[in-house]
């Protein structure tokens, strides 16, 4: 065991951008399942925010039938440029989950909970690609540090202590600085990795840019689910989702939970910001994207997790995290807004809610006129017009749920103040709350009714909403609350650089 000192908490270092992003020889490329590709191969539309992408002639003939692997630097480029865009996913080579993994050390903070950190340890052990791995626990000062140590000494790891608590981001610190290998695995001591999860989060650092990778964090299945059990299986924040890909801000995955990740040593420099008690795994992604590194989400490599269940534990924990978002919000302004969308598709929206034909007619004109601008950006495309609409209509359905989200989760105080000052104010939050939940039921593929689904989504909203007013009156900013505008309809336009 080892005791130690209390340091003041440092601030963040600005983190040193990756030496070199330059793919090596071998690496192969996939295309991912939501890019959509011309007849001809030269325009493609996928990515999360929506890209379009142009390729020369030589890269539609290197990209083929959507698998390919760089042989030399014009195909590391054309590589490069694609996992940027989110349209295709690595596929690095990889060793059969059993083996041995080798250069990574595992960093556990806790706080109390021995018995769950018991069970960690041992879940370790009992695979052979992680048994022999070094393995650090952190105790952030429990109130029974000997029933941790206990813990930690029956399976062979070794223990620091802190005298006393200083947050989990402090904890995982402590561990990175007694790292000497090249990779860490930070693991919360309420997970359980399923077998085999380790390898296919490795594989992901072959390309020398990635400076985090995380696995999909799932419910543990329990005995007798009751309800909350089986509205935190398809809807825990910790679970991040089915789908790969790139860990961008303002995207579909714009950060992963530090309940279990992976990291380059080099590459997170002093680790978390312990000043955060919230939201310090949002803010090292949100750093290390900033430095030009890259994050991976591979939901394939597994963990289980026991989620809180008790009501009021649960609503507290989702308080809890929505007073990280003034924050974040300040430390990385523009990066976490509650709603992000396009000036044309809110004053669309705001024109059908009048619900009056002139109203309507105006919002349908301004849709077509948008359509229209979109096609002819993109000529090129099969069918113009068609590419135009969907788009279009896409953009204008996803700030439609945007605008419901708002007015449920981030902005409901202001919701309910015009529900009480306005009939068809009250009329139309009750509207968006049912619609909201109906349309999160259909989704998640929730066991639960759609009414008990609906009414947990809506305590789900309010707890995290009351939270995010708490944190914006404590650090005196709307921040949190306010939307981004974004100022183009497709995100990135990206034209592929010519091929030799």
């Amino acid at each position: 065991m080892t005791l130690v000192r209390s340091l003041a908490p440092a601030s963040p270092d600005l983190l040193a951008p990756p030496a070199d992003d330059t793919l090596p020889d071998g690496f192969t490329v996939e295309l991912a399942a939501g890019t959509h590709r011309s007849r001809d191969g030269r325009l493609m539309t996928g990515g999360s925010p929506l890209r379009l992408i142009r390729l020369t002639e030589a890269a539609v003939r290197r990209l083929g039938d959507g698998r390919f692997s760089v042989t030399d630097a014009p195909s590391a480029a054309l590589a490069r440029r694609l996992l940027d865009a989110g349209v295709v996913h690595p596929r690095p080579a990889r060793a059969p989950d059993s083996a041995p993994v080798r250069d990574t050390t595992v960093v556990i903070p806790v706080r109390d909970r021995a018995d769950q950190l018991d069970r960690l340890l041992g879940a370790l052990h009992s695979d052979p690609a992680t048994a022999s791995l070094p393995v650090l626990v952190v105790d952030d000062g429990s109130d029974a540090p000997a029933a941790v140590a206990h813990a930690a000494r029956r399976h062979g790891a070794r223990l620091l202590v802190h005298p006393y608590n200083r947050g989990p981001a402090a904890a995982r610190n402590t561990g990175l600085r007694h790292c000497g290998t090249a990779y860490v695995a930070f693991c919360d001591s309420d997970v359980v990795p399923e077998p085999g999860w380790l390898a296919p989060l490795l594989a992901q650092f072959d390309d020398p840019a990635v400076a985090l990778v995380a696995p999909r964090v799932v419910a543990l299945p329990v005995p007798s689910p009751g309800p909350l059990d089986r509205y935190e299986e398809v809807r825990s924040p910790l679970d991040m989702g089915a789908t790969e890909g790139p860990v961008v801000p303002v995207s579909a995955l714009s950060y992963v939970p530090s309940a279990t990740i992976v990291v380059r040593r080099t590459a997170v420099g002093a680790g978390f910001d312990a000043a955060l008690r919230v939201g310090e795994d949002v803010d090292l992604c949100m750093r290390l994207h900033a430095s030009g590194w890259r994050l991976r989400y591979v939901p394939s490599a597994r963990v289980g997790h026991r989620h809180r269940t008790h009501l009021r534990s649960w609503l507290a924990q989702r308080a809890g995290y929505g007073t990280g978002a003034a924050a974040l919000a300040l430390r990385h302004p523009g990066q976490v807004p509650p709603l992000y969308a396009a000036p044309w598709s809110l004053a669309t929206c705001a024109l059908l809610l009048r619900g009056r034909p002139v109203p309507v007619a105006a919002a349908a004109v301004l849709t077509g006129v948008t359509a229209v601008r979109v096609a002819r950006r993109m000529p090129d495309a099969d069918r113009p017009a068609r590419a135009g609409v969907l788009l279009s209509l896409a953009t204008l359905r996803g700030t439609a749920e945007q605008l419901l989200r708002c007015a449920t989760r981030h902005h409901w105080p202001v919701a309910l103040a015009a529900a009480g000052l306005d009939r068809r104010a009250r009329r139309v939050l009750i509207a968006a709350a049912v619609a909201d939940g109906l349309l999160d039921h259909r989704r998640s593929g929730s066991s639960l009714s759609p009414l008990a689904h609906t009414a947990l989504r809506r305590l789900d909203d309010l707890a995290y909403g009351w939270g995010v007013w708490q944190g914006a009156v404590r650090h005196r900013t709307a921040a949190p609350l306010r939307p981004r505008l974004a100022l183009r309809m497709v995100s990135r336009w990206t034209g592929a650089r010519r091929q030799p």
